[in-house]
């Protein structure tokens, strides 16, 4: 089992950025893609991916205002989400996935933007 351990501030006020981090401790270019999904009424939905080379793809809900990078010093990799409203107060989970198709979630962030 891969630990994934997400970070960030739990409220934000409308039009700031939902900052996250995902760390873990194993060198990214092991996996074969990272990234991000969220939950707000029953469904946990894609937010969006990166791979080890840092190309990226976001689901087409998120393509205007959300950004995927990543720290391989750090072992990191990040979703910001820029001008935040209300309808993005979310359970923010990160996940990695090997080349075996193994996959790995983090535990899963509570995000509040007050409007």
């Amino acid at each position: 089992q891969v630990q994934l351990v997400e970070s960030g501030k739990d409220f934000v006020h409308a039009g700031a950025s939902i900052q996250l981090s995902c760390r873990t401790p194993r060198a990214l270019f092991t996996f074969k893609r990272m990234g991000w999904f969220r939950q707000t009424t029953g469904q946990r939905e894609l937010v969006g991916m990166i791979t080890p080379r840092g190309a990226t793809n976001y689901a087409d809900s998120a393509k205007d205002r959300f950004t995927i990078s990543k720290n391989d010093g750090a072992r990191t990799w990040y979703l910001e989400v820029s001008s935040a409203t209300p309808e993005d107060s979310a359970l923010y989970y990160c996940y990695a996935q090997d080349y075996d198709t193994m996959e790995y979630w983090g535990q899963g962030r509570l995000v509040v933007v007050s409007s």
